[in-house]
């Protein structure tokens, strides 16, 4: 059942706390006076944490669909931040990035699963996997957002340099 706060609730905040009825969790809810605010129980599946569930669970029949560039590289390096000097070529159309991930980051402000990033030939695509502190590209805080060769993201206290090279022939 959705929650609905008046208008009296609201009286030009920019945040209201509230809690459940049913479950008496605390809610805090980002409000614009423009617009009227709704929080919906349950939440949507976009907004519910894995709960458990691996992070390539969250990508539901999508993940069946990935697949590396032929003829091309792609390598994610930290640029700065706690884990700066890390280099990772991906091997894989989808890997996940946190402190316990395929791609792990020793740094406190990385949730466990923080961020996936799904190759679909030349489609790169960095998804956010309800991290804690968030993914940002640029200063904008994603839940999806599409990259291209040099692109630049941050989590956590470390950015990350995405690029994508032609492979080298190999020789006989």
């Amino acid at each position: 059942m959705p929650h609905v706060l008046s208008d009296a609730q609201l009286d030009r905040h920019s945040r209201v706390q509230f809690r459940c009825g049913c479950c008496r969790k605390a809610t805090i809810v980002e409000t614009n006076p423009a617009d009227k605010t709704q929080v919906l129980l349950p939440p949507p599946s976009f907004a519910r944490g894995a709960g458990g569930r691996s992070p390539t669970a969250l990508l539901g029949a999508e993940g069946r669909e990935l697949c590396l560039p032929a003829g091309k590289s792609i390598s994610l390096s930290v640029i700065s931040g706690p884990a700066r000097g890390l280099v990772h070529t991906l091997e894989k159309p989808m890997v996940v990035l946190g402190r316990a991930a395929d791609i792990s980051l020793k740094d406190p402000k990385v949730s466990r699963w923080h961020c996936a990033v799904e190759v679909q030939e030349d489609l790169v695509r960095l998804r956010d996997l309800n991290s804690s502190n968030g993914t940002f590209v640029g200063n904008e805080r994603i839940r999806s957002a599409e990259l291209h060769h040099l692109s630049e993201f941050r989590m956590g206290s470390c950015v990350i340099l995405m690029t994508i090279t032609a492979k080298l022939a190999a020789r006989r």
